[in-house]
């Protein structure tokens, strides 16, 4: 058996980490394609030395763009690639514009497509995220869920109830086989911070950034705030600030810092007192550490964070930011955990993978 996995973005590869191992221990063949959707030389080699993932077999350099350009120029190279290889499945993980370009380009060569992450929706087709969720689900012939609410949302639009596997968070496999190696990261005494004394911010989504007075607003919010307040900052949100000539002008609580490899980041957040995100992967890991999470969108497809109490929903409106922090620090910091988002998670899909040979029938 020869699988070709596809990853293209920094979440893809703390998903495919222990998928790849698996695959690996159990002696399958395996092509690594790295799209180049997200790619800084040093942030991608960071990552790949923390998660102790080989270099990819084949580099794509596609880039940034528009949606369609970007996703158009993937699936002419991935194309290529599967011609080329020859792959009897294809693997693609998570929600971004690499996971979409991987499964078309597959399906129309008649090459079945595993989707892990199967069934996550925000029910907003506003999120180019969502629109690929669905599509990806609707041609994939294994649909790997990470919840059952996300099964719940997969039978309901129709799946094929046979192709449908609850095999739990892939990524929370990855969290819990680095945390102890995490420990040993100095980014506390790099940014001279005592654990539970300050508050962690990401934001990078093109709907929080396209308007500068809004995420200006928000980050005046934050200055107000009496805690110190971590953000390393994405490339897309600095361009945005700068333009605006902010960054000058920043709150003196509010520390900005370069994007951190996994590990770092893994200890930054598991020692903060809250979390504020707009990524859908971190609001999991707040979860999984016990950390209280705020998100900066009306709506997420990671419900089960909501259900158990780890998270809230504020949007981009400055003017709950205050009252949010101040209730979700009140909360427990003990969240009930999610069935199955445990260490077994790729042995789960490579057991699907190879005890269903019948599902490789399009």
């Amino acid at each position: 058996m020869k699988i070709l996995s596809i990853v293209g973005a920094r979440p893809n590869f703390m998903k495919i980490k222990p998928i790849y191992e698996e695959f690996k221990q159990r002696k399958i063949e395996q092509v690594l394609v790295h799209t180049g959707q997200h790619y800084d030389e040093n942030m991608n080699r960071v990552f790949f030395e923390d998660l102790e993932l080989p270099k990819p077999d084949v580099f794509l350099g596609i880039g940034s763009g528009t949606h369609g350009v970007q996703t158009g120029a993937m699936m002419s190279r991935i194309e290529e690639v599967l011609s080329e290889e020859k792959p009897d499945l294809t693997v693609v993980v998570g929600d971004v514009n690499s996971t979409l370009a991987g499964a078309i380009s597959s399906i129309k060569m008649q090459i079945p497509v595993a989707h892990v992450e199967a069934g996550y929706r925000s029910f907003d087709m506003r999120m180019p995220e969502e629109i690929n969720r669905i599509l990806v689900d609707r041609i994939s012939q294994f649909l790997f869920a990470p919840t059952e609410d996300a099964v719940t949302n997969l039978i309901s639009e129709g799946a094929d109830k046979k192709r449908i596997f609850f095999v739990g968070n892939v990524m929370v496999e990855t969290l819990l086989s680095h945390f102890q190696k995490s420990k040993k990261s100095n980014i506390l005494k790099i940014l001279s911070l005592v654990p539970n004394s300050y508050g962690l911010m990401t934001i990078h989504r093109a709907e929080n950034t396209a308007d500068k007075k809004i995420l200006i607003d928000l980050f005046n919010s934050l200055a107000k705030i009496d805690i110190k307040i971590i953000v390393p900052l994405h490339p897309r949100t600095k361009k945005v600030l700068e333009e605006a000539g902010y960054l000058k002008n920043i709150g003196k609580n509010i520390e900005i810092i370069e994007p951190l490899g996994y590990l770092d980041f893994l200890w930054l957040m598991s020692n903060s007192k809250f979390i504020m995100t707009d990524s859908g992967g971190i609001q999991e890991e707040a979860l999984m550490l016990d950390v209280p999470c705020i998100t900066l969108r009306e709506n997420t497809e990671r419900v089960v964070t909501l259900k158990n109490g780890a998270n809230i929903l504020i949007g981009m409106d400055p003017l709950k930011l205050s009252s949010a922090i101040s209730e979700i620090s009140k909360r427990k910091k003990k969240y009930p955990k999610p069935p199955l988002w445990d260490d077994k998670v790729s042995k789960r899909i490579a057991d699907a993978i190879i005890g269903h040979p019948e599902l490789y029938f399009l």
